[in-house]
């Protein structure tokens, strides 16, 4: 009969020893998540839009302008490359003039192809028009070429007319050229130029990562 009541006893002493493990694991388990639920869930980086233009023609040093309205059809804009990964969220443009339906190409600057075509109604001359766009992701290094073909436009130059010093950094986008071409079509240009700016013609672009 001792034998059987020191084995009941052990064996309760070790029902006992498993309560309490199952007891502190509940427990453990509980603080655990508990812990997870209170720890913030991190919210992904929302970068601010930023236009370059302004800075470009800052740091160019164009600041003399001249109007040309009705001189002849040119397909012409800046070759521009962003330093970080991001996207174009839309186009701005300002005119000396009207345009119902002003023709803005984006392009890649190696292959010479059409990324995306935007056609704009600039309804009102030497106001800044701003055009949301379906977001235009654009690589890191990567070089691209916004354009548009009008025979409407802002000359801007130094004071001197003397060439600008590219590349041009302005902000997160380094502008490599202005190019253009004498053409009412939508074709690649050819011509570059540094002692002036055609425009206005820009983008606002957003860091994604």
């Amino acid at each position: 009969m001792k034998h059987l009541e020191v084995f009941f006893n052990l064996r309760s002493l070790s029902l006992k020893n498993v309560c309490k493990a199952i007891a502190v694991s509940s427990i453990l388990m509980t603080a655990s998540c508990s812990k997870d639920e209170d720890e913030p869930v991190p919210q992904p980086i929302v970068y601010a839009e930023e236009n370059p233009l302004n800075k470009y023609h800052e740091a160019t040093g164009f600041t003399t302008v001249t109007n040309f309205v009705n001189a002849g059809n040119y397909e012409f804009g800046l070759v521009f490359s962003p330093s970080v990964k991001g996207k174009i969220n839309a186009i701005t443009v300002k005119l000396p003039d009207v345009n119902p339906a002003l023709k803005i190409t984006i392009w890649d600057y190696t292959s010479k192809t059409v990324l995306r075509t935007e056609v704009v109604n600039v309804a009102t001359s030497n106001t800044l028009l701003t055009k949301a766009v379906e977001a235009l992701a654009l690589e890191k290094d990567k070089k691209y070429m916004i354009t548009m073909n009008s025979n409407d436009w802002y000359k801007k130059n130094k004071p001197d007319n003397s060439n600008a010093v590219y590349p041009v950094t302005a902000g997160n986008i380094k502008f490599l050229e202005y190019r253009w071409l004498s053409t009412s079509s939508q074709v690649f240009p050819t011509n570059i130029s540094q002692d002036y700016n055609g425009g206005d013609l820009s983008f606002n672009f957003q860091q994604v990562d």
